[in-house]
């Protein structure tokens, strides 16, 4: 594929989220990636499916550029393919619980036996130390126990998100984290485990809150759409739809205020002097907002919002975001196929670009097991062994070349799921 990490392997035993796109981030900018999978398909390649075998959407969505083989771990020849797959690796990412990760001989200790210098990525959902290291869970467990939810909606009852920032903050993090493994074993030649968690992504991106509480006790509650530390801040209803406008700084108000017609009312009262106090009076300044864009279209409102340089944006639905205008020529998406789809599937970019080394999405999502084969013969297995391994402990699906265009299925979607095991990931 070429890139800037063009010659780096990772091994991918990550589950659902914050593991599997930790990887994925690594193979748009040129790792090689090869996804490990239980025999039938770990549960997440399951989740929300779009595909004729029930492949879901977001298996789609944080796989491509990978390669994909199936084992079972657990054996003893699953673990000799294991043994010689590590020897050949710079990073393992495995977003496992503790417990899992020793039953699975991919704790660092073992790995660190078979090859010193390589790098262990995982991520669990509370961290450690702590009494509840050990303890799995999802994306929500963050955002409800980081303040978010509890600022989310009007409280009765709460709202977490609807996206599972949570887990792709954590991948952020980790790919981060892995990033700087590496340039560290470039100078040192030493490996390490890097580890995120998602109670601790979840507390940093509400760590603003969180200063604010501790410092001056402000006990903030829930306010629906209506910011608190600045206004106008909301999401108001237009003619046709609603916007959000968000207004934080004094220059951005006094653009605002001289857009309304009315800069004696709102620049020479007290109560609107600063952002905080602007926050603290925000209904005033919101009715104010609510009666300008009532009164307008969506595409009036942001329209003019926007060439006042004044921060505004259309509530989209789903397809009202594929359909956007500016997403579509910002080429933020990249239509991908995968067998026994009815369509193409938009698959977003990473989201930042290199202007000398950009990352590209070069290949479709692996089938299940598509690269058993390949792989084993690459470490050395003959046939009579391979076929051994495959009989016991490995399901070596029919190869489709990496690079091989797939073309559309014109097949209508059956959503037809495949066998799945008990959950044993924590993400």
């Amino acid at each position: 594929m070429g890139g800037v990490l063009e010659g780096v392997r990772v091994l991918d035993f990550g589950r659902y989220i914050a593991g599997p796109y930790c990887a994925t981030l690594l193979a748009e900018f040129g790792a090689e990636v090869i996804r490990v999978e239980k025999r039938d398909g770990s549960e997440d390649r399951f989740v929300a499916p779009v595909g004729e075998d029930g492949e879901g959407a977001l298996f789609l969505q944080v796989n491509r550029n990978k390669k994909c083989i199936t084992l079972d771990p657990m054996k003893e020849e699953g673990q000799e393919v294991m043994r010689r797959l590590v020897a050949t690796a710079d990073v393992v990412v495995a977003n496992l619980p503790p417990q899992t990760l020793r039953a699975m001989k991919l704790d660092y200790e073992s790995l660190n036996a078979i090859k010193p210098d390589i790098i262990l990525t995982t991520a669990t959902a509370f961290g450690g130390p702590g009494p509840w290291s050990d303890r799995v869970g999802f994306d929500g467990v963050g955002q409800v126990m980081s303040g978010a939810v509890y600022m989310t909606g009007s409280g009765d009852p709460p709202y977490r998100a609807a996206v599972a920032w949570v887990d792709f903050g954590t991948a952020l993090h980790c790919a981060f984290g892995t990033l700087a493994a590496l340039i560290e074993r470039g100078k040192s030649g030493r490996g390490q485990i890097v580890e995120g968690a998602l109670l601790a992504t979840a507390l940093s991106f509400t760590n603003a809150t969180l200063i604010e509480q501790a410092v001056i006790d402000v006990n903030r509650v829930p306010t629906g759409n209506l910011g608190q530390t600045a206004a106008p801040a909301d999401i108001y209803r237009t003619k046709d739809g609603w916007v959000l406008c968000q207004v934080t700084g004094h220059p951005l108000f006094k653009r605002w205020a001289r857009l309304m017609g009315e800069e004696d009312v709102w620049l020479n009262d007290p109560r609107f002097a600063d952002d905080i106090s602007r926050g603290n009076n925000g209904r005033i300044i919101s009715e104010r907002m609510a009666r300008w864009c009532a009164e307008r279209t969506t595409q009036e409102a942001v329209d003019t919002l926007g060439q006042a340089m004044i921060p505004t944006g259309p509530v989209l639905s789903p397809q009202q975001a594929l359909d956007h205008p500016h997403i579509r020529a910002a080429g933020f998406m990249q239509d991908v196929d995968y067998p026994g789809l009815p369509k193409q599937a938009p698959v977003a970019r990473a989201a930042v670009r290199l202007s000398e080394t950009p990352g590209e999405i070069a290949s479709r999502p692996p089938t299940l097991g598509e690269h058993t084969d390949r792989v084993l013969a690459e470490l050395g297995y003959d046939a009579d062994r391979f076929g051994r391994a495959v009989s016991s402990s490995i399901t070596a699906a029919a190869s489709t070349p990496w690079h091989r265009p797939v073309l559309r299925s014109s097949g209508r979607c059956r959503n037809r799921r495949r066998r799945r095991s008990p959950a044993a990931s924590t993400m």
